[in-house]
């Protein structure tokens, strides 16, 4: 396991998933980061989705490329289950082919030496088990056998992953997308806060890299702080910023046991960016820093493990990539006025 404390400074990163349907310009814009990572590019083909992606050589998994839908066949998981076993004997079983990914190959086969860290991502253990259904259109988290099983088999996926990349530059981690925790502390998930923390805590102990999530809504903000042993958190600032800093203390705590937050603070979204300016965007962060840094903390030590990134992914708009490549031009300026400001650079 290797767990080396993650440099910060105010990082940039983004986000793996982009509007973009050409590859050499969705890379170059990744490439452009300080912590550069692979695009996931869904536009592309359902297969980029970061749910299929992910069910790779899953038993039992069905992915219906014409109606854009992925499910799980119950009778199909046993029947495959004898066939995922013999298929461990290849040591690149776990491995994301070009069929599932058409980047992250050719990110592999750039120079990667030079960047402080790089970045994959894998959908997470939770919002997979809570998406994909049964033939009874049952969430296979709420199948005690299968989930035991699938949480396993992404620790697999994201460690087989995260060794790839570990091979190209030694700082290297991938982080979970987890859209579902949010769901999680809703009454009708059927599936237990509680139950999530055990699973979650087993599952984390896999991991052979820095660990880290990743969402954009707004979850129960102490359970990630707190109740999970992360490296890596990365929210939306920008739109939940003011909740998620009445955290202060336990973000103080996550901070001072070296964590890093991923503050996505440049809007993706045509309408809010169109709204905003560099120096806007700068007052509001820092706003949200100063409520921090009011709960105990020097603003050095919080620069010193934060990271900057676009608020959340963006299919939506539609000028397509227009306003996100605005976003993250506005990124890497926002980054480096605030470097300049408090003397990072």
């Amino acid at each position: 396991m290797n767990r080396k404390k993650l440099p910060g400074g105010l990082l940039t990163t983004a986000m793996g998933i982009m509007p973009h349907e050409d590859l050499d310009e969705a890379l170059e814009i990744s490439l452009s980061l300080d912590v550069a990572y692979w695009p996931q590019l869904p536009r592309m083909t359902y297969y980029e989705d970061m749910y299929v992606q992910s069910s790779e050589k899953h038993p039992g998994i069905i992915v219906d490329t014409e109606n854009q839908r992925i499910t799980l066949s119950t009778d199909r998981f046993y029947e495959e289950i004898p066939a995922y076993f013999e298929g461990l004997d290849d040591p690149h079983f776990y491995e994301l082919s070009p069929q599932y990914s058409v980047a992250f190959d050719t990110f592999l086969q750039k120079d990667l030496s030079g960047y402080k860290c790089i970045r994959g991502q894998s959908v997470g253990p939770i919002s997979f088990g809570l998406k994909i259904v049964d033939e009874n259109k049952k969430p296979i988290a709420y199948n005690d056998e299968i989930r035991g099983f699938m949480f396993d088999f992404m620790a697999e996926k994201c460690n087989a992953q995260y060794r790839q990349m570990a091979a190209k530059n030694e700082n290297a981690l991938v982080w979970m997308d987890e859209p579902g925790l949010q769901m999680l502390f809703t009454s009708f998930t059927g599936y237990t806060a509680d139950r999530a923390a055990e699973d979650y805590g087993a599952y984390l102990e896999k991991m052979e890299g820095p660990r880290g999530i990743h969402l954009c809504g707004n979850p129960d903000w102490s359970f990630l702080l707190s109740s999970l042993d992360l490296d890596i958190l990365s929210m939306d600032s920008y739109t939940v910023g003011h909740v998620f800093s009445l955290y202060k203390g336990e973000i103080i705590d996550f901070l001072k046991k070296g964590g890093v937050i991923a503050w996505g603070i440049t809007p993706t979204l045509t309408e809010e960016l169109s709204a905003e300016s560099l120096k806007s965007l700068a007052d509001r962060l820092e706003e949200t820093f100063r409520t921090v840094s009011a709960g105990g903390i020097d603003m050095d030590e919080l620069l010193d493990r934060a990271w900057l990134a676009p608020s959340r992914c963006c299919l939506v708009n539609p000028d397509r990539t227009k306003s996100v490549n605005e976003s993250f031009r506005i990124l890497k300026e926002l980054a480096v006025y605030l470097k300049e400001k408090y003397k990072l650079c």
